[in-house]
């Protein structure tokens, strides 16, 4: 299912393809594929190189494997993210590795290649979902996280389905118009909420 952006300025086609659906075929993802996802993220950008993001990686190839990564996400999204056949735990280093001073772009950086991999995946007709509601606490002992790192979100990935074989409730939510507030409520100019000139004028 393609739901396109409706943008008021061009951008590229893969970013008006990207959007976070809820239904995902029965279809398994090649691992070539996989690799290219993660391959699109390691090539992200991130403060001295840091690269502070960790992915755990759990497919339908290994039952045993993804229902580990499905129980860490809270029960609303296991509901629609048991289909897709690429689950994505997300780590981040609050530190830097040469001097364990705080890293404050941690997240930021783990955001930017995540959303490399989600570009990558809309590239090649994959569809990704990323996800807050995670139980950060479950990740962090079935996997043993280290105490240097952070548990943070989700990724689930595949290829796109019908929605009408959602519960109502997620459908609804599937099926509704998509939106964004206008970029005069978040460009700024001179003045804290004043719309720069930018982006009021054509």
């Amino acid at each position: 299912m393609e739901k396109p952006a409706t943008t008021d300025h061009p951008i590229l086609d893969v970013l008006t393809r990207r959007w976070s659906p809820y239904a995902f075929a029965d279809r398994p993802i090649e691992p070539k594929k996989i690799r290219s996802l993660l391959e699109a993220a390691r090539w992200s950008a991130s403060a001295f190189n840091e690269q502070p993001w960790r992915f755990i990686v759990a497919t339908k190839d290994d039952p045993d494997g993804f229902a580990k990564a499905l129980a860490c996400l809270v029960e609303p999204n296991r509901a629609w993210a048991q289909h897709a056949p690429v689950l994505i735990l997300t780590v981040t280093r609050p530190t830097f590795t040469r001097n364990d001073k705080p890293n404050r772009v941690h997240l930021h950086d783990l955001g930017l290649a995540a959303q490399n991999l989600i570009v990558q995946a809309t590239g090649m007709d994959l569809f990704a979902h990323q996800m807050a509601g995670v139980l950060l606490d479950k990740v962090r002992e079935d996997y043993g996280i280290p105490q240097d790192y952070e548990p943070a979100t989700a990724i689930a990935i595949g290829y796109g389905a019908d929605p009408a074989e959602l519960p109502e409730d997620v459908r609804a939510k599937e099926e509704a118009p998509r939106s964004r507030m206008p970029l005069s409520e978040f460009v700024f100019g001179d003045n804290w909420g004043e719309a720069s000139p930018l982006v009021t004028t054509s």
